[in-house]
């Protein structure tokens, strides 16, 4: 198709939240909320003391905030570090359909220069939702395809995303926007391989930081290729498959918004999403039967093919190894009978019972599971088919349980309540005080009413 890339920068220009669906508002305000969440967790985790010394060195300076830190930056170093954060321990959302978690880069680049770029709370919302769609709807035209290439759509198709945000939230022009998406497009990286590293969430802070660096470069009059999504040289042609097709993702756009349909997952465990479904199930199971870790005799956990694709740590070492193990994360569930963001540190990882039980678990892919699922393979590794779960005990019981959707899917969402109950393990493992951590939920519940996003960051700092 050609002029994808500029009908792309017009629907970005003349959309607004007077388009939105019903519920998007509300929608987009959970995920928000569920995005500072992740932030906030993430500003005490493994990769901060790093980033810290890497944002000292870089010698950046400037008066944007680092959230959950008393650090401030440039607007760009601030992305990249909050970006990373958004990411770092694999609470953030996820969206199927790129597949890839956008919200921590829409987050982190419209939070990143409120100073000469102040925004209200509706124009965050505006300016997520249409982030969202502009990366769904690339992600959809692409096809899971580019994935299974090795990309990691976080990285590669999330800084457009970010683009898409800035350019609604800045009210930029459509030639400008157009000019921003050609330097995106060789900026664009990110490959599966570093999972279970600290570089995976590092693509998330980084395609943060390059969408401010297309955005500003655009309009500051640098030129780039009009026609960088739909080029025979262009994005689509150099990262996707021969099933991609820019024209599907130009119309789609709006028809209908991705934050309401298919809508975006939230997580309710703090790791890798492709687990999920059997970390439900195998607390299902314990609350069902009452056991124990001396009850198992063995567990097993039967996932659709493609789905322990980038569940490669099955004797993880450390907790950001665990978040891709589901050998471990069934056997934490066995052990402890819920998880928190302290069950994936490399101490829980090491504890003998821990280790004693992944003896007794089994993981592994199944043609069965696949189901009747009519899109089984358009989908992601985390939603594609069916998982079953099955546990023998010592007292002779024998059961098994099948999950579809994880608790967090649109069709199971969580609630304020669950949000809050998040909100406030994450903001407790940052350090943010119980009245700042009152008060921000309170502004994020609201985040419509808000004339400012600026006291709400604030309220995140040391």
């Amino acid at each position: 198709m050609t002029q994808a890339t500029q009908a792309i920068a017009e629907f970005i220009h003349r959309s607004s939240a007077a388009d939105f669906p019903d519920q998007a508002i509300e929608k987009s305000k959970k995920i928000i909320a569920d995005t500072v969440a992740s932030i906030l967790s993430g500003a005490n985790s493994e990769v901060t003391e790093h980033l810290l010394t890497y944002l000292k060195m870089s010698g950046e300076s400037g008066d944007s905030p680092v959230i959950g830190t008393a650090e401030r930056s440039s607007p760009e170093m601030a992305a990249l570090i909050n970006g990373t954060f958004g990411h770092a321990l694999d609470f953030d959302d996820v969206l199927s359909m790129m597949p890839a978690h956008p919200s921590a880069i829409i987050v982190a680049v419209l939070l990143a220069d409120l100073k000469r770029q102040p925004l209200s709370g509706k124009a965050l919302i505006e300016a997520h939702v249409i982030g969202v769609e502009v990366g769904g709807k690339i992600g959809l035209g692409i096809t899971t395809g580019h994935y299974h290439r090795g990309f990691h759509g976080t990285g590669t198709l999330g800084i457009f995303c970010g683009v898409a945000a800035l350019a609604k939230a800045w009210r930029l022009q459509p030639d400008v926007i157009q000019t921003a998406f050609g330097i995106a497009g060789s900026m664009a990286s990110g490959l599966r391989r570093n999972f279970g590293t600290m570089t995976k969430p590092l693509h998330t802070g980084w395609a943060a930081r390059s969408a401010i660096a297309a955005v500003r470069l655009a309009m500051s009059g640098f030129t780039a290729a009009p026609d960088i999504l739909e080029a025979k040289s262009g994005f689509f042609a150099a990262y996707g498959v021969s099933e991609s097709d820019i024209a599907i993702t130009v119309a789609g756009l709006g028809k209908p918004w991705v934050i309401t349909d298919p809508g975006i997952a939230l997580k309710k465990f703090p790791c890798c999403y492709a687990t999920h479904r059997g970390m439900d199930g195998i607390l299902t199971l314990r609350e069902k039967h009452g056991f124990k870790a001396d009850d198992v005799v063995r567990a097993d956990c039967r996932m659709p093919e493609g789905g322990m694709q980038v569940l490669t740590y099955p004797q993880p070492k450390t907790g950001l190894e665990a978040k891709f193990s589901l050998q471990y994360a069934i056997a934490a569930g066995i052990v402890d009978g819920d998880y928190s963001l302290s069950s994936f540190t490399d101490e829980a990882v090491k504890r003998p019972a821990i280790q004693a039980m992944m003896q007794r678990v089994r993981a592994f892919e199944d043609p069965a599971c696949r189901g009747d699922d009519p899109l089984f393979d358009t989908r992601s590794s985390g939603s594609r088919g069916f998982v079953e779960v099955d546990v023998e005990l010592r007292n002779g019981v024998r059961d098994t349980l099948r999950i579809l959707r994880p608790p967090g899917h649109p069709s199971r969402e969580l609630s304020w309540d669950d949000l809050e109950h998040k909100f406030r393990d994450c903001a407790a493992q940052a350090g943010t005080s119980a009245g700042n951590t009152d008060s921000a939920i309170a502004a994020l519940r609201s985040l419509e009413t808000q004339a400012s996003v600026a006291g709400l960051v604030n309220l995140l700092l040391r």
